[in-house]
């Protein structure tokens, strides 16, 4: 019988489940380019296990935490930038979904997190929230976050038991645990963090689209040195924050 060509060997490993029989047979074949793809091959089934691993813990962490399955996690991007909405999610991530790899948004990669989004979106209870920028200049930045926080727990199709929040204790009567780095120890405030940055940094590319001169679709907003230059430049935006400071210096 003719052997599996290594191409042949390397599209069936690609594949998401090897039989464990053909897997003894690929052990069994001497060829140096077969045991390489076999080595790579459970290197990445090891990754994985170890990801659900992780993923499996950090989730039953969470029920122990709140005698509940029906978990509410809230995460916000957007509190440090000088333009643009400070923009809020909250996810509820059903028992039975599993998302191994899903950590804070800032250690995703861009492709990683446009993947977590779309998983997110399609298989968990997710709401936004948002406080414009007139709402951040009127009630300060850390206000209107709860503010943005307690419209998306709102905003959910479904009410849960318990909420788990990024640093903050929000105005609601839901029962609710404020966790420090709560994005890297929480399943499900890592997806609300995911959702928000994805959201925020959408929203602000638009503003890309309408003020190009501004490269908000590199800095989401952020007081890099060529959003200062362009600010000097070309003048501050309704969408600048007025409260902040080196916007304010720009206004006298």
């Amino acid at each position: 019988m003719k052997k599996a060509t290594i191409k042949d060997i390397k599209l069936e490993l690609a594949g998401e489940t090897i039989a464990a029989t053909r897997l003894e047979e690929l052990r069994a074949d001497s060829r140096t380019g077969v045991q390489n793809l076999l080595k790579s091959y459970e290197q990445k089934q090891q990754l994985l296990r170890e990801k659900m691993q992780s993923y499996t813990d950090k989730r039953n962490e969470e029920f122990q935490m709140c005698n509940t399955w029906q978990i509410a996690g809230l995460d916000e991007v957007g509190r440090g930038p000088l333009a643009g909405p400070v923009t809020t999610a909250a996810v509820m991530i059903p028992e039975d979904v599993f998302l191994p790899g899903l950590t804070d948004s800032k250690k995703l990669s861009k492709r990683d997190r446009a993947y977590f989004y779309d998983e997110i979106m399609s298989r968990c209870t997710v709401s936004i929230g948002e406080a414009s920028v007139e709402e951040i200049d009127e009630f300060n930045i850390y206000e209107a976050t709860k503010l943005a926080m307690v419209r998306a727990v709102t905003g959910l199709k479904t009410t849960p038991d318990h909420l788990l929040v990024d640093a903050m204790t929000l105005p609601v009567t839901i029962r609710q645990t404020s966790l420090i780095k709560g994005d890297s120890r929480s399943m499900s405030i890592a997806a609300a963090s995911v959702i928000a940055k994805e959201t925020r940094d959408k929203y602000m590319k638009t503003l890309h689209e309408q003020y190009p001169q501004y490269g908000f679709d590199q800095h989401v907003g952020y007081g890099t040195s060529a959003h200062l230059q362009a600010m000097d430049e070309y003048g501050l935006l309704p969408v600048h924050r007025r409260s902040f400071r080196p916007v304010a210096d720009r206004l006298y």
